[in-house]
């Protein structure tokens, strides 16, 4: 799995994830919304998530 230095992410249950840094493996990701207007960034999602299955 190659990082993506251009997209740091701290979500280790994500597939995605590069285990040993916090970065992401994906070219590009989808960022969304689960709010109206969002406000906070708590509002914010990763779209692209995958939960990582187990080794």
């Amino acid at each position: 799995m190659t990082k993506n230095t251009c997209i740091k992410c701290t979500v280790q249950q994500c597939k995605h994830h590069c285990k040993n840094e916090n970065y992401c493996s994906l070219d590009c990701v989808t960022i969304g919304t689960h709010e109206y207007s969002p406000t906070q960034d708590q509002c914010t999602d990763c779209k692209s998530f995958v939960k990582a299955g187990r080794i």
